[in-house]
């Protein structure tokens, strides 16, 4: 597929700069600052005296980012990190509290089809799946180590793969034969061991959820998501506002769980009663928005 410019599109953009509005002179953290889709519209907001902070994982997107805001009319503060070490970046921007916050989890479109990152299966691929090189496991590592029993665990929980049982043991016989390491006989042995039904196709490819799994559990996705749900709260000024866009309901889950924890523990209240999707001028434009939602909150 032909990739945006930028090599991809933020989502829910609009919502993003409504929601948490973003003024002159304040200080603004993109914990998920990919190819600065989301930083580039802040950045005109924040003006002179403003402040961007940007972590991300990703060192090749953060380079790019780093030439994307070289004229940034703010401050710029830029470090490779994960948005769950956010205490410790704040610590080194000599910064304690914050006017917002943004974290959006969904993966940037060019690391999906660049064979560096071995996340997709519409193309052969080193099954790699690691988005922090400072991750020392893959998912090859993954599918060829872990026990048959904890990688169907790893299926279900993550990603309610129905067939993990099924997955799990197609994948423990085949890697008797010889490691799996490409990420399309992966994919292969995925589809071959989930039943094939009569009607019209499914929507998603059936490795699709395994896929997901094994990426989330390679970079610790739900574990790092669940630090910055607990710090972040206590690095907002008040009325400061927090906002997190997931693509799937684990994550989704997770956040809602967290806003309302906080909610009762008078720390925040909830901008957004529901999430917000993209309207329909966005789906046109960009498919993969379809399962964005958009959650605020802001400190009491």
């Amino acid at each position: 597929m032909d990739l945006p410019a930028a090599g991809h599109e933020p989502v829910l953009l609009q919502q993003v700069l409504d929601l948490l509005n973003p003024q002159a002179g304040q200080t603004f953290i993109d914990c998920t600052l990919g190819r600065a889709g989301h930083a580039s519209a802040v950045a005109q907001r924040l003006g002179k005296r403003g402040l961007l902070v940007g972590l991300d994982v990703d060192p090749n997107n953060l380079h790019f980012a780093r030439q994307r805001l070289a004229d940034a009319p703010c401050e710029v503060r830029l470090f490779h990190a994960n948005f769950a070490e956010l205490g410790d970046v704040l610590e080194q921007v000599g910064v304690r509290e914050v006017d917002s916050m943004l974290a959006d989890l969904g993966l940037s479109t060019n690391q999906l089809f660049e064979d560096r990152y071995g996340l997709s299966f519409s193309q052969d691929m080193p099954l790699d799946m690691r988005i922090d090189p400072r991750i020392t496991r893959t998912a090859a590592d993954l599918v060829n180590s872990l026990p048959e029993k904890e990688l169907a665990n790893v299926l279900y929980e993550l990603a309610q793969e129905r067939y993990s049982r099924r997955i799990a043991g197609k994948i423990a016989e085949a890697r008797r034969v010889s490691p799996i390491t490409s990420t399309q006989r992966l994919a292969g042995l995925i589809r071959s061991a989930i039943p094939k039904r009569g009607g019209a196709p499914e929507r998603i490819d059936p490795a699709t959820r395994t896929f997901l799994a094994l990426r989330m559990a390679v970079n610790r996705e739900l574990e790092n998501l669940a630090a910055l749900l607990e710090q972040a709260p206590k690095h907002l000024h008040s009325k400061g506002r927090l906002s997190v866009i997931s693509f799937q309901s684990m994550e989704d889950r997770l956040v809602k769980r967290a806003f309302r924890a906080a909610e009762q523990a008078g720390t925040l209240r909830p901008v957004t009663k529901k999430p917000l999707g993209p309207e329909d001028e966005e789906l046109g434009r960009n498919p993969r928005s379809r399962s964005a939602k958009l959650r605020v909150a802001e400190k009491v």
